[in-house]
C-alpha cells in the first residue's frame, strides 16, 4: 500500500513525461528539430486572344504544385465575371478584366504566391435589335417606338409603310396617317469594331376612332357652264369632313366617262368636247376614303340675249328684245326666259342708240319651248301676259304662233272689239342645246318672231285696240313664216353672252 507522498510523487512525474512529449511534437523545449510548410507554386495558362469579346467567356486553367485545388476572383467584377473554382470566365464589359489566382495551402504547404491575369474585353462586333412593346396608335394621332441594340449604339427608325405613317428617325415619333398597317424599320449601323445590327421591324394596325368617318354627302351641289359649254365648275354649299381634314375632291359625271380630282373647291371640269348631256356628282374624301357622293347637279347657266328686228318703216329705231334665260345643258332645256320688247313706234330718233327712249314692254312668262329637230336647237317664246292670247282666231289657229300671225294679218286677239283685246306681246327666240352662245344660222335666224298687241297709252296712236288700231306690230321672215311684219319688221340678229355668275 502506497503511501500519500509516495503517490503525490509518483503522478508528478507522469504529467512531467507527458508534456515534454507533447512539446517535443510541437518542436519546442529541449532543443529539438523544427518542421517548415513546404513551399508551392502556382502556374495559369496564357492570357486569352484579342477575340475575348463582351458576352464571351473562356476557362482559365491554373495548376498549384502542390497539387491542391486553386481558387478565382474577379478584381473588375463590373468588367469580368469568374466562378472560385472552375476558373470560368464572362466577359460582361468593354475594359480591362483582371482575375487573381490563389492557393491558400495546408498542414504541409505554405499559401502559395498569388499570380495575377489581365486581359482586355472588347466590344461584341455581333450585335443585335429588339424592339420594346408595341404603342396604341390612332388614326391622325401620335405615338413613339423604341428599340435598344445589345451594343448600346443609337439605333435608327425608318418606316416602311409611308403612306399609312410616318417616324422620326432619331425619337421614334410616330405620326398616322391613313388606316392600316403601320411598319416601322429598326437599324444600326455599327462602328469600325462592331459589326451592322439585323434590321427588325414592328407592325401596328392604325386604330380607327369611333367619332371619324369618311365625309359625308356634300349638300346644295351645283354645275355650272363656264363661258362655253367645254367646260363646268362645280360648288357645294357644305361637305361635312367626318372629323377629319378632307384630302380631296371627286367630280365624276353621269354618264360615267369624266372625273376630275382636286385638292379644293370649286372643281373646274373640262370636257372633252362638251359638258351639254352631263351631269355632275362630288364627293370628298379624308384619311378614311371616299364618302358618298351627291346625287347628279345638271349644268345650269344663265345666259344674256340680245334680239333685233330690224324696222325699215321706223329708223334708226329698231324692235329690241333685251332679256336673259337659264340653260340646262344637262337636259337641253331652257327656262324663265324675261327681258323687254322696245316698240320702234315709240321714241325719238334724237334719243340715245339703240334704244332712242322707245317704250319698252315686259315680258316674264315663258310659255313655250319647242324643239326643232331640222333647225337642231329649240324656239323658245316669252309672253307679256300670263297666256298665249295673241292675234285673233276668227278663221281658226292658235292665236299666237308667227305662222297664225302671218294668216290673220296681224289682227290682234278679240277682234273687233278693242276692250276685249287682251293687249299680249312676245318674242321667239332661238338657243342652241350644244351651246347657247353659238352665232345662228341663216336659217335659225329666219325662225325668230315678235309680236306687240299692247295699245298705246291713252293719247297716243290708238285707232282700236292695238298700237296700230287692229293691227299688231310683228317682226317675221319671208323664209322662215312666208311675210316679213306688218312694218315690214324682220328678224336681223341674235346675240348670246353668257351671264356674269
Amino acid at each position: 500500500m502506497l503511501t500519500a507522498k509516495k503517490y503525490i510523487m509518483k503522478t508528478s512525474h507522469a504529467l512531467t513525461l507527458a508534456l515534454t512529449l507533447a512539446l517535443s511534437a510541437c518542436g519546442g523545449g529541449g532543443g529539438g528539430a523544427e518542421v517548415d510548410a513546404k513551399p508551392q507554386s502556382l502556374s495559369v495558362e496564357a492570357s486569352p486572344s484579342a477575340s475575348f469579346t463582351v458576352n464571351s467567356s473562356i476557362t482559365l486553367a491554373a495548376t498549384a504544385s502542390s497539387g491542391l485545388l486553386v481558387n478565382y476572383r474577379s478584381e473588375k467584377s463590373d468588367i469580368c465575371s469568374v466562378d472560385t473554382s472552375s476558373g470560368v470566365v464572362k466577359a460582361l464589359a468593354v475594359g480591362t478584366c483582371r482575375i487573381s489566382v490563389t492557393q491558400s495551402g495546408n498542414e504541409t504547404y505554405a499559401p502559395a504566391p498569388v499570380q495575377t491575369v489581365q486581359f482586355t474585353v472588347l466590344p461584341d462586333p455581333h450585335q443585335a435589335l429588339t424592339f420594346g412593346a408595341s404603342p396604341t396608335l390612332t388614326l391622325g394621332g401620335a405615338a413613339t417606338v423604341h428599340a435598344t441594340a445589345s451594343s448600346g449604339l443609337a439605333v435608327q427608325y425608318s418606316s416602311l409603310s409611308t403612306s399609312v405613317c410616318t417616324v422620326d428617325a432619331h425619337s421614334g415619333e410616330l405620326m398616322a396617317l391613313t388606316p392600316g398597317n403601320c411598319i416601322i424599320a429598326a437599324n444600326q449601323l455599327g462602328t469600325a469594331d462592331i459589326s451592322p445590327a439585323p434590321q427588325v421591324t414592328l407592325t401596328i394596325a392604325v386604330e380607327i376612332p369611333a367619332s371619324l368617318t369618311v365625309p359625308g354627302q356634300p349638300q346644295t351641289v351645283t354645275a355650272t357652264a363656264g363661258s362655253t359649254l367645254q367646260s363646268v365648275t362645280v360648288k357645294a354649299a357644305s361637305v361635312s369632313s367626318g372629323g377629319l381634314n378632307i384630302t380631296h375632291y371627286t367630280v365624276a359625271s353621269v354618264p360615267a366617262g369624266i372625273s376630275v380630282d382636286s385638292s379644293t373647291l370649286p372643281v373646274t371640269v373640262t370636257c372633252p368636247a362638251s359638258c351639254a348631256g352631263y351631269a355632275f356628282t362630288l364627293s370628298a374624301h379624308n384619311m378614311l376614303g371616299q364618302g358618298p357622293a351627291s346625287t347628279g347637279a345638271h349644268v345650269m347657266a344663265r345666259y344674256n340675249v340680245v334680239t333685233t328686228f330690224k324696222e325699215p318703216d321706223t329708223q334708226p329705231r329698231n324692235s329690241l328684245f333685251t332679256g336673259s334665260f337659264v340653260f340646262d345643258a344637262t337636259t337641253g332645256t331652257v327656262s324663265n326666259l324675261t327681258g323687254m320688247l322696245t316698240e320702234s313706234m315709240t321714241g325719238t330718233s334724237t334719243g340715245s342708240a339703240p334704244y332712242f327712249d322707245m317704250v319698252q314692254v315686259p315680258l316674264s312668262h315663258q310659255l313655250s319651248a319647242v324643239r326643232d329637230a331640222s333647225l337642231g336647237g329649240m324656239l323658245v317664246t316669252t309672253f307679256r301676259n300670263n297666256n298665249t292670247n295673241t292675234f285673233w282666231t276668227g278663221t281658226g289657229g292658235d292665236g299666237w304662233t308667227p305662222a297664225a300671225g302671218v294668216d290673220v294679218g296681224g289682227i290682234y286677239y278679240g277682234y273687233p272689239k278693242p276692250a276685249q283685246n287682251p293687249g299680249n306681246a312676245y318674242v321667239m327666240i332661238f338657243v342652241n342645246p350644244s351651246d347657247p352662245t353659238l352665232p345662228l344660222t341663216q336659217a335659225q335666224l329666219d325662225k325668230l318672231a315678235y309680236a306687240d298687241c299692247v295699245p298705246t297709252a291713252p293719247g297716243g296712236m290708238q285707232n282700236g285696240g292695238g298700237m296700230m288700231g287692229a293691227t299688231c306690230m310683228t317682226g317675221t321672215s319671208v323664209a322662215g313664216y312666208g311675210a316679213v311684219g306688218t312694218m315690214s319688221g324682220f328678224p336681223f340678229s341674235q346675240q348670246v353672252t353668257k351671264a356674269s355668275d
